[in-house]
């Protein structure tokens, strides 16, 4: 006898960025429809089930949600236990990535936990291709689900099929066949597999690098963590241009989840407490996310900068940094700064009444819960897909400006050794001249408040996020239905 339960199992790539909007949509698929036909697992490697499990609990969804691991493969160069982007030097990230995408190392223990738990669908990151051919063995559908924005991963897509670098000291590329306003960018910027691509390409090399190359069209849809207002042009493009079968734009996940458990004064975080004593919009607040690696000397002068800036401020450090301030900094800035080297509850300080400004790396998930809190961003992109991001937030959307402009001879890469160094009195600089009343955050919040009220009315029950989550599942049981 079939089970009237729709079995959907999700396994998502080795970064928190990543599982947890996994965890989000596991989250919202449980409840996106009144019989809770849903029944969603987490498929992740037992050093990533404390952050599925974490945000389960902050949630209050511990018992709607099953967790499911399988082993990180043995990897030369990483230490046992090290399964996330997050917990590896900068230097070995790339080990982390090559195993991700190894048929060799990733794909036999992938396939026997899908085989064994014989899900009706299966919820996979793009990383890992193989897993289009397992649905297919076992006859249930595969839907892609994208943490990046429609805006940047057709970019890269683009750029990847269709990209020429334009000659000069410091190549640059434009994103081919994309609509208003054009986007330009020095190939520095790109994330590696790119910059590799079409380097390659046009020294007439030839590119055996295979991240990047996974098409979503042979998958029964493709899922996306945004919302058509947000990227709406490049939304209608995966719909019609993307040889996509089925496009769902189901975000942002983030939006409306409680962001601290209840249970009165004593759980709230001393940030927040500290946050309740200060004036609406007096705050700055930076976090660079849980994979950016910082040098000690950036971080120095961050922290000069900050002081210098007059301003308060949250500021989140990663602990893997294993940096310490400058002496006495601590001490002077007491009164007005808070460090956090530990978890933050970003959605909790963004949401607060008292910040008035967000300085980001431009990852997607924070990208959107700025939005959500309605608070204006000064961007400061590091790897992977941020810089094209940064595009998006500054070029289309419209709610952020650059930390510094182009032109101060400071080199911007997505290579670590390349970062240029952002000098303290350019940090306070930036920052005064963002917060100041009547100065270029005012004009960025207005845009941040418009886009914030949309995003509430696409996630609410009728919204256009909401209907693409309940037509995700009616999709999903309506597949299953037929194969029975």
């Amino acid at each position: 006898m079939c089970s009237k339960k729709l079995r959907v199992l999700l396994i998502p790539f080795f970064a928190t960025s990543h599982i947890e909007p996994y965890t989000e949509l596991a989250i919202r698929l449980a409840g996106a429809r009144p019989d809770h036909v849903v029944e969603p697992t987490l498929a992740v490697t037992p050093a990533n089930v404390a952050i599925v499990q974490s945000l389960l609990e902050r949630r209050g969804q511990q018992g709607r949600v099953k967790v499911a691991t399988y082993p990180f493969p043995a990897v030369e160069g990483l230490p046992a236990g090290v399964e996330n982007l997050g917990k590896v030097a900068a230097a070995d990230a790339w080990r982390i990535d090559a195993a991700a995408i190894s048929d060799a190392l990733m794909r036999p223990a992938q396939e026997a936990l899908v085989r064994a738990q014989c899900p009706d669908a299966i919820v996979a990151d793009p990383h890992f291709s193989w897993q289009a051919g397992i649905a297919d063995e076992l006859g249930v559908p595969l839907v892609s689900f994208s943490v990046v924005g429609a805006f940047s991963g057709l970019a890269m897509g683009h750029l990847m099929a269709y990209g020429a670098v334009e000659d000069g000291e410091d190549p640059v590329v434009t994103v081919p066949r994309f609509p208003l306003p054009e986007i330009r960018m020095p190939v520095a910027e790109l994330p590696k597999f790119l910059r590799t691509h079409l380097l390659l390409q046009r020294d007439g090399g030839e590119d055996v690098d295979s991240i990047g190359k996974v098409s979503v069209g042979e998958s029964f849809g493709l899922a996306i963590n945004t919302a058509s207002h947000l990227e709406q042009q490049y939304c209608e493009m995966h719909v019609t241009g993307c040889h996509i079968k089925r496009a769902y734009f189901v975000g942002p996940l983030s939006l409306g989840a409680e962001a601290v458990a209840p249970g009165g004064e004593s759980q709230t975080p001393a940030c927040i407490r500290w946050l309740d004593s200060k004036p609406d919009r007096s705050v700055v607040y930076l976090c660079f996310g849980s994979l950016t690696h910082v040098s000690d000397a950036q971080l120095d002068e961050l922290a000069l900068g900050l002081e210098a800036s007059g301003r308060a401020f949250v500021w989140v450090v990663r602990a893997a940094e294993k940096w310490a301030p400058p002496a006495g900094w601590a001490e002077r800035v007491q009164d007005r700064g808070m460090l956090l080297t530990a978890w933050a509850p970003q959605t909790a300080i963004l949401g607060h009444r008292a910040v008035g400004g967000f300085v980001t790396h431009c990852g997607w998930n924070s990208v959107l819960e700025a939005v959500a809190a309605s608070v204006p961003v000064l961007t400061w992109p590091m790897v992977f897909e941020q810089f094209i991001t940064e595009r998006l937030v500054t070029e289309v959307m419209g709610i952020g400006e650059r930390f510094w402009p182009e032109g101060k001879g400071r080199r911007r890469s997505t290579r670590y050794e390349e970062h240029g160094l952002v000098p303290a009195e350019d940090v306070a600089r930036a920052v005064t001249t963002f917060m100041c009343p009547g100065g270029t955050g005012e004009a960025k919040r207005e845009r941040a408040m418009e886009l914030a009220a949309e995003s509430r009315a696409a996630m609410a029950e009728g919204g256009s996020s909401h209907r693409d989550l309940c037509r995700l599942v009616d999709d999903l049981v309506a597949a299953k239905l037929e194969r029975e």
